[in-house]
């Protein structure tokens, strides 16, 4: 007796399982040309947030070469703050209402040309404007750039995670950039840094002159959902508050705490600051497999005993493993956080990129003080040990964000 099997080649057509059409429940692959584009946006938000990162690598060498007090330092970074955080959700909402693509390219510039005259400048008035100007720089650049972004990736969070890893590569890059250039020339050395800027902003204007109209774009629609997004801002100031925390104090922990050398006390920032960019990309990754609010919930329930790894495990060395998961974890839900705002946010994909991007992130730079005042009173340690009760926190914000519906 012959046996049949039953296989889909032997099925009649009606019958055979049609693949020709995607998946609606995961998101298109990206084509070629959509990764080129993401590319040219990964670095041009590297280097306009490497501006960003050269404000606190730059104000030790004003104290040392202008011989600025404590308070004047703060005054800098405080002017780099508001430049860049309180305009941003203006800025988002210009973008959403007008065609002001080209600011991207204006705002690197700007970024760049002000930041590296700061250095030159005699006087402390025009260090200050001038610092400010920089930040006000970085503040056009991101609604803009997010905007553009999120249309050339499409509804893949892997490609939009290669614009938002940018910025934690700029970051991790201005103190390594920055400091042999300073040690060695100075604080006038900012002047070297206004060449990337200038060639950026080119770059970016050419590229916006030789871009059609967005299809994307003119189609945008939906219903602006504020409630998400409010819980979604929450859970990316308190993810910035946990990153701006360690930042701070992970090198006073390894010295001041774990009595090590100041240059393993560096290979522990260099190791967070990595594995921010590599969690940065591998949540795109995960987001585009699971969905995006389950990476956002993943990053918040790994994020704790990450942190709690780091500061229990005995040790000088083994605790840079728990450094660099510490980075990842935290990092992992950042790109899905700016796409996902956004889909928040149809209608208003400006205003989501400049208040995931940058409000977002400079309040919780803005509330490091609140942890200074606790490593003043308990050490290093202290301040990390108080940062346990974030990722909870994250994790119970990012337990109220739905899931955004994707169209097939």
């Amino acid at each position: 007796m012959t046996r049949t099997t039953d296989t889909a080649a032997s099925r009649p057509d009606s019958e055979r399982p049609d693949t020709s059409r995607p998946d609606p429940s995961r998101p298109p692959t990206p084509t070629r040309g959509t990764w080129r584009r993401m590319r040219l946006w990964g670095v041009a938000h590297a280097v306009d947030d490497l501006y960003q990162g050269l404000v606190p690598a730059t104000v030790p060498y004003f104290v040392l070469d202008r011989h600025y007090g404590y308070v004047a330092a703060s005054g800098l970074t405080l002017a780099a703050t508001l430049g860049s955080s309180v305009p941003q959700p203006f800025i988002g909402l210009a973008v959403d209402r007008m065609r002001l693509g080209w600011l991207a390219g204006a705002g690197v510039g700007l970024a760049g040309i002000a930041l590296g005259l700061s250095g030159v400048v005699p006087s402390y008035a025009a260090v200050w404007c001038l610092i400010m100007l920089s930040g006000l720089g970085i503040a056009m650049f991101h609604p803009a750039a997010g905007k553009s972004a999120r249309e050339d990736a499409g509804d893949s969070a892997a490609a939009m995670s290669v614009f938002a890893a940018g910025g934690s590569v700029g970051f991790f890059l201005a103190p390594v950039l920055a400091t042999p250039a300073l040690i060695a020339w100075g604080v006038g050395a900012t002047a070297l840094f206004i060449p990337p800027a200038v060639l950026t902003a080119y770059v970016l204007l050419r590229h916006r002159r030789r871009q059609a109209p967005s299809a994307s774009a003119a189609a945008a629609g939906g219903v602006d959902r504020w409630g998400p997004f409010a819980a979604l801002t929450g859970v990316e100031v308190v993810r910035s508050v946990a990153f701006f925390g360690v930042n701070t104090f992970i090198e006073l922990y390894w010295i001041r705490h774990l009595h090590a050398s100041r240059g393993l006390a560096g290979v522990a920032l260099t190791g967070f600051l990595a594995g921010g960019v590599g969690g940065t990309l591998l949540g795109g990754r995960i987001a585009d497999r699971i969905g995006m609010v389950r990476t956002v919930q993943l990053g918040g329930a790994l994020a704790l005993p990450m942190l709690a790894g780091l500061l229990l495990t005995p040790g000088r060395v083994t605790p840079l493993l728990f450094a660099v998961l510490t980075g990842v974890c935290l990092n992992l839900p950042f790109a899905v956080l700016v796409k996902l705002g956004q889909d928040y946010l149809p209608t208003r994909p400006g205003t989501a990129a400049g208040v995931t991007l940058g409000l977002g992130v400079s309040v919780g730079g803005l509330l490091s003080p609140l942890l200074g005042l606790v490593a003043d009173a308990h050490g290093p340690r202290g301040a990390l040990t108080a940062l346990l009760v974030v990722p909870p926190l994250a994790l119970a914000l990012g337990l109220l964000l739905p899931e955004p519906s994707r169209t097939p």
